[in-house]
């Protein structure tokens, strides 16, 4: 399937590893140019290079710190500056840290909605006025099956993912008549570092291993194993593509039926 994006210009923010790599590498496979951004410089270029020597696309990796608006400023600029424009946006952040609301100060608050809230207005605002005048844009915000069916110890993450939906939707429809989609894609449990920290910080919080943790979230899958990447970012590049010209406003989860509910 030919999904029409050859030439159009993504940026894909924590893009180094896991979900945000899965994804790069995905719309680089369907002939898009890249700006992926990343904390760590080494990581990034490194995946920057593997990219273009796998797909021989155009990739640009500029570290930024998705929390700080300057960064993302910056990050916006350098993409312009190479490319000319942004057709298709792809949010993702790394989760904050796990806890409980007695666990999390207003710092913490302050940092989480930083990272996972602000960050999208921030960019979405950078990026929208030129998809606008241009009339095609993409906008794919990666949150957590967490919107559906909140996850025990991550009331950051279920709280803030949550406003990112709310704004989403919102904001779907006030742009669909200029032939810009907004959409929502919500991973499950995941074979990524992030779902390994995760672990961990059960085993702990629960006196039992991070293997144990692991083995009680896939009983709780129907399919019975961890997502993997690549399976994520088949969608998440479906969603960002010519082919989804009329899907927009939705949340859709890539969880493997962990959440029970029907929508």
């Amino acid at each position: 399937m030919d999904l029409g994006i050859t030439g159009k210009v993504a940026l894909v923010t924590a893009a180094s590893k896991g979900l945000g790599r899965a994804v790069a590498e995905e719309l680089a496979a369907e002939g898009a140019h890249l700006v992926l951004c990343a904390r760590h410089d080494d990581t990034l270029q490194q995946t920057c290079a593997d990219i273009r020597a796998a797909t021989g696309a155009r990739v640009l990796g500029v570290a930024a710190d998705v929390a700080n608006p300057a960064d993302v400023a910056r990050l916006v600029q350098a993409a312009l500056a190479e490319f000319g424009q942004v057709d298709i946006l792809v949010t993702n952040a790394g989760g904050p840290p796990a806890g409980t609301f007695a666990q999390h100060d207003a710092a913490a608050w302050d940092a989480a909605t930083r990272l996972l809230l602000t960050s999208v207005v921030e960019l979405t605002r950078a990026v929208l006025p030129g998809m606008q005048a241009r009339g095609w844009g993409r906008i794919l915000n990666i949150t957590s099956i967490a919107v559906k069916q909140p996850v025990a110890g991550l009331l950051l993450s279920n709280s803030l993912r949550a406003a990112v939906t709310g704004m989403a939707r919102t904001l779907a429809n006030e742009v669909a008549a200029s032939g810009i989609t907004v959409n929502c894609i919500l991973p499950g449990y995941t074979r990524t570092e992030r779902v390994e920290h995760l672990a961990a910080a059960a085993a702990t919080r629960e006196g039992i291993s991070a293997e144990q943790a692991t083995e009680r979230w896939t009983s709780e899958i129907p399919m019975r194993r961890l997502g993997e990447p690549r399976e994520f970012a088949a969608l998440a590049a479906f969603l960002c593509s010519e082919r989804a010209s009329y899907i927009t406003g939705t949340s859709t989860a890539v969880d493997g039926g962990w959440v029970r509910g029907l929508f």
